[in-house]
């Protein structure tokens, strides 16, 4: 049930998935720690784009009508940004390590890759429950919410990243940096799954 969900977004919005992969590949290849950080981040976004789609089309009328709860509606758009996120990463990473290899520094390292991870998760912990409580249309502030986040993560990232490859200690930054950053995706995420199938119930109602 959950496959032949992520499969009708992965159709939906495949023309646009196109863009992103090649926009992941042009970014993953410039040597600067904003735009390959901002390769992976970028992914936090796609569910909007495939909650306005449903939105636009009345997916959620038609849904009503079969054997979905609002827990596989509200997960599966959870489930489809891992993914993104894990497909950025899988395709940003060897392409960063290639041009790291040619002595080209843009502020790769593997901490900021999981970093930028991280920053993604939550985002999509922030940005889904407020779509699914107002809506794709009527939430057009949570759309440039999305953009202020996926924007700003990005920066701040790579701040931290020039900064650890100018002379910091990478050691502390890892044993502070990246757990705080895991352990906040996480309970952001275990709150916000929850929360959004409250808000979805709510609509249906």
């Amino acid at each position: 049930m959950m496959k032949a969900l992520l499969l009708k977004d992965t159709c939906v919005i495949w023309k646009q998935m196109k863009y992103f992969l090649f926009l992941i590949v042009i970014f993953s290849a410039i040597p600067s720690a904003f735009n390959n950080i901002f390769a992976i981040v970028y992914a936090a976004m796609l569910p909007y784009t495939a909650m306005a789609y449903d939105e636009r089309s009345k997916w959620d009328q038609l849904a009503a009508m079969m054997p979905y709860s609002a827990r596989d509606l509200v997960l599966s758009k959870y489930v489809f940004g891992w993914l993104c996120i894990a497909g950025a990463t899988v395709i940003s990473v060897p392409i960063q390590c290639a041009v790291s290899l040619l002595g080209v520094n843009g502020g790769f390292s593997l901490t900021t890759v999981l970093l930028s991870v991280c920053c993604g998760l939550g985002i999509m912990s922030i940005s889904l429950p407020l779509l699914f409580r107002f809506g794709v249309e009527k939430g057009r502030l949570t759309m440039f919410l999305i953009i202020f986040l996926v924007c700003g993560g990005a920066g701040a990232i790579s701040t931290i990243a020039v900064s650890a490859s100018e002379g910091y200690s990478s050691m502390a930054f890892r044993q502070a940096v990246l757990p705080i950053a895991a352990i906040a995706a996480a309970v952001l995420t275990a709150v916000s799954v929850p929360l959004s199938v409250k808000f979805y119930g709510r609509r249906e109602n």
